[in-house]
């Protein structure tokens, strides 16, 4: 009985290994990281890292940007379509 008590252990410790391993790191806000970085909707190449080949936003998980920022980067890019800096879709 001890014994299987014990291989139960050493399994789990190993699953929390891979599991620890396999975290993804957690990406850091661009805008938060370096303070001189204004967000400007007028320079579309700064705002095309936050849109996608077809012309969509970005998500959060995949810009790595934070929530305040992410509400940001969203107006700056509406902005820009709106005076035709950026395209409302690419087909």
């Amino acid at each position: 009985m001890a014994d299987k008590r014990k291989m139960n252990r050493n399994r789990d410790k190993d699953y929390d290994d891979d599991y620890k391993a396999k975290r993804i790191r957690k990406k850091v806000c661009p805008l938060c990281a370096d303070k001189n970085l204004v967000l400007d909707f007028t320079d579309a190449e700064q705002l095309k890292k936050f849109v996608n080949e077809k012309g969509k936003i970005l998500p959060r998980r995949t810009t790595g940007a934070c929530a305040k920022h992410q509400r940001d980067i969203t107006t700056a890019v509406n902005r820009a379509r709106h005076i035709a800096i950026l395209p409302y879709s690419q087909n």
